[in-house]
């Protein structure tokens, strides 16, 4: 199955042997949103799926003054993303 607004940009699969999901990884999946309501939407879709909030709705100025997410797991245990804003990377 494949996903994207223009083109694929994300493709999914099943796979023989799933791959643990790993809390010491920082691994996860993060999509863009274009809206702040659309980050809202995907919190409370992924909470009403069987995930677990990870961190609410809001601003993470830490990534940058406008970066807006929100962050769940997934039933298998996977950290799922949605963001809408700027990105400034600081080391």
């Amino acid at each position: 199955m494949g996903y994207g607004r223009d083109k694929i940009a994300l493709w999914i699969g099943t796979a023989g042997r799933p791959v643990p999901p790993d809390p010491d990884s920082n691994l996860h999946f993060c999509f863009a949103a274009p809206t702040r309501a659309a980050v809202d939407r995907f919190h409370v879709a992924a909470l009403s799926a069987g995930g677990t909030d990870n961190g609410p709705p809001g601003l993470r100025e830490d990534y940058g003054a406008d970066y807006y997410a929100a962050f769940a797991v997934d039933p298998d245990g996977y950290r799922i993303e949605a963001y809408c804003g700027g990105w400034e990377y600081t080391t």
